[in-house]
């Protein structure tokens, strides 16, 4: 068993709080992702539990075993690195054996597991090569392998794609995906692409600010973030924020945008019935509006400033009042700028948003 417990982990940095008070737990043979913006503490957090940055506070333990203080080389781990830190002196197949002769394996068992670690990263036929005679792509690869070779019960991998071209990262995030769940380890990556995030981890923890604002599936935090920041940080494009006023018409709670009325549904009523008279904010994604090329009962017009054909789909920048907005369409849908669209809101697709908090309102929560 490999989880790994975090527990009220704090660090600091002079009067600076990288890591502020910290819990999670990553359970065994768990793909988690630390997602969030540069400076948010994300790798701070992952070199606590990797023993190169000591906690100020907290307790850290991987297989019910503390490990706060504890060395690396004690903490049965590998790590994978944003900058590859391969040796540019070694052949790939030296580089991959480094951990195991500095634990002073076999040589046949080195053998073995250098040659199971290539075949899985495809670089079999480049043990000779040196770092010099790769691609990036290449290299990245060999730094994988040295991790998988040394069978460690947890993998940490610190954005190991970030330094390749996108259709490199395509690739590879799909290659990575596939081995991490063959050989059953716990994995953390570190990431700051939200689309790595989503396609890869079993769970996400987005962190801001040292703090973490949710811990999900991917799907969930896509879907039901727990803050504006959340939603406008996940996905591509970003969710959309209106600012409106809610008011109470005839028994129920209405939001007014501009001169646009939008009715919440029914099991948002009481949640949202303390607000009326207050400003409120309307999040929306933008494949989750109905757009329309003629007026039609419960749509909102708006004028449209860019078309971007996408060839899945087109996406619109449009004017709705005094906001603009990101629309996806079909590709079929034709329109220009200038015209206007209309656009219907699904009811159970808008996520309320309270303007003070910024904390997403959900029935139960």
């Amino acid at each position: 068993m490999s989880e790994i417990m975090i527990e009220n982990v704090t660090k600091r940095f002079g009067n600076f709080t990288a890591v502020d008070n910290v819990s999670l737990t990553v359970a065994n043979q768990e793909f988690m992702v630390l997602l969030g913006p540069s400076g948010c503490g994300k790798t701070t957090l992952l070199r606590a539990i990797a023993g190169l940055g000591m906690p100020d506070d907290g307790r850290i333990s991987i297989g019910g075993h503390d490990v706060t203080y504890l060395a690396p080389r004690d903490r049965h781990i590998s790590m994978v690195f944003q900058s590859y830190a391969i040796f540019p002196h070694m052949d790939v197949f030296d580089n991959i054996a480094f951990g195991l002769k500095m634990q002073k394996m076999g040589k046949a068992e080195i053998q073995e597991r250098v040659k199971q670690a290539a075949e899985m990263m495809h670089i079999e036929q480049m043990l000779d090569r040196f770092p010099s005679k790769m691609s990036g792509g290449q290299r990245q690869r060999v730094a994988v392998a040295r991790a998988i070779a040394m069978q460690a019960q947890v993998l940490l991998m610190d954005e190991p794609l970030s330094n390749l071209d996108a259709l490199l990262r395509l690739e590879m995030r799909a290659e990575l995906k596939r081995l991490l769940a063959e050989l059953g380890a716990t994995t953390i990556y570190v990431t700051h692409d939200q689309i790595e995030a989503m396609s890869m981890g079993d769970r996400i923890a987005v962190m801001r600010a040292g703090i973490i604002e949710q811990v999900s599936s991917p799907t969930t935090i896509y879907d039901f973030p727990a803050n504006q920041f959340i939603g406008g940080f996940i996905g591509t494009p970003p969710m959309n924020f209106l600012h409106g006023q809610m008011q109470r018409q005839n028994g129920h709670s209405v939001v007014r945008i501009g001169e646009f009325d939008l009715t919440p549904q029914p099991l948002m009523q009481p949640l949202l019935a303390s607000y009326d008279g207050k400003p409120i904010v309307v999040g929306i994604r933008a494949e989750n509006m109905e757009t329309l090329s003629s007026p039609a009962e419960g749509a909102l017009r708006a004028s449209v400033l860019v078309v971007e054909p996408l060839g899945s789909q087109n996406l619109l920048t449009v004017k709705l009042g005094d906001s603009q907005m990101k629309v996806s369409t079909h590709p079929d849908f034709t329109t220009q700028p200038d015209a206007d669209v209309w656009l219907r809101f699904p009811a159970d697709k808008i996520r309320w948003i309270d303007p003070d908090t910024k904390r997403a309102l959900y029935p139960n929560a």
